[in-house]
């Protein structure tokens, strides 16, 4: 009974480790599958990063080119894309001027949107060059943002010198820019040290003032008719002429008359007087009946047979030009 009690717990103890060593083998086998869970969290990121997301400014209607765009014409998506350019908040957009037309859904980016020495012109301004040299340009101290009056020089010829007239054109203009050097910020982009050197290494052949729009004329037949000069002046000096010191200019272009019943229509000014126009002879003698525009004389014209001598005057008015013999 003993014996075969031994017998058994034998048998079993090698059957125990047979099974054993099948389990070993097999586990040797059998390719090693990734955990579950080691495969679920590996997926997590790659899911994360198609998810993401950026904030972008895009228009809720169409956006013409031209015209400012107002603050309910915006919104902040969260797109998956990130342009270069584009802006995060509606604030800074509003009121800004697209140089394209804009549909629905666009997003806004900088380039897109007007910028430069545009957007430092005031209301009722515009941005005028006018030719420049170191004696023009105070010898090349004027800078962007300084304040400066415009003198004119009408000079005569030899024998009528004592016409020649010099006067103060226009008073506490703004200067846009002189040479390269603008109010536009461009330069700041670099250096400021190397960007100052070769601005003064550079010489400087126009300024760009900001003027009133009915005072351009004047400006253009001055720099025509004689030579400008700016005189620099502090900033905080407001003091400017008083024009009802002085007659107004007559205009080339008269205005319709009002008709019978309607009031009187007022001065032209703005943008009315600027098309309305001033003659050179007006300009040069202050509108004054009868007088001869002597600062305006070209040299003396070639004498024939025939002439009595004298000295000729060409008379530019628009462009019409007539010969006066003094």
């Amino acid at each position: 009974m003993i014996n075969l009690t031994k017998i058994i717990a034998a048998v079993l103890v090698l059957l125990a480790l047979a099974l054993g060593g099948y389990a070993w083998m097999l586990s040797r086998q059998a390719p090693v599958a990734p955990p579950p869970v080691a495969a679920a969290s590996g997926g997590a990121p790659a899911k994360a990063a198609q998810a993401q997301t950026f904030p972008v400014v895009v228009a809720t209607k169409p956006l013409p080119a031209g015209l400012a765009i107002p603050a309910d014409a915006l919104r902040v998506e969260q797109l998956t894309i990130n342009p270069a350019g584009a802006f995060q908040e509606v604030a800074p957009l509003a009121g800004r001027v697209p140089v394209i037309d804009l549909g629905e859904g666009t997003p806004l980016l900088e380039g897109q949107l007007v910028s430069g020495l545009a957007l430092r012109v005031a209301e009722g301004e515009r941005a005028v060059a006018v030719k420049a040299d170191e004696v023009m340009g105070v010898g090349n101290k004027v800078q962007p943002g300084d304040f400066v009056d415009v003198f004119l020089m009408l000079k005569s010829d030899n024998k009528e010198i004592d016409r020649s007239q010099a006067r103060l054109l226009l008073s506490r203009k703004r200067v846009l820019a002189f040479g390269s050097a603008s109010v536009d910020g461009l330069p700041s982009k670099t250096d400021k040290n190397a960007a100052a050197q070769a601005q003064r290494a550079e010489i400087a052949r126009t300024a760009v003032l900001a003027v009133p729009v009915e005072e351009i004329n004047r400006l253009t037949l001055g720099e025509n008719s004689g030579r400008l000069l700016l005189a620099l002046r502090n900033p905080t000096d407001m003091s400017v002429p008083d024009p009802k010191l002085f007659a107004e200019l007559p205009v080339v272009l008269q205005p319709v008359p009002a008709k019978p019943g309607e009031p009187r229509r007022p001065p032209l000014e703005g943008l009315d007087r600027a098309q309305a126009g001033v003659t050179i002879v007006d300009f040069v003698n202050g509108g004054k009946p009868g007088a001869q525009p002597a600062a305006i004389a070209r040299a003396p014209a070639a004498r024939t047979g025939g002439d009595r001598g004298g000295l000729q005057v060409e008379v530019i008015r628009g462009d019409r030009s007539e010969t006066i013999r003094y």
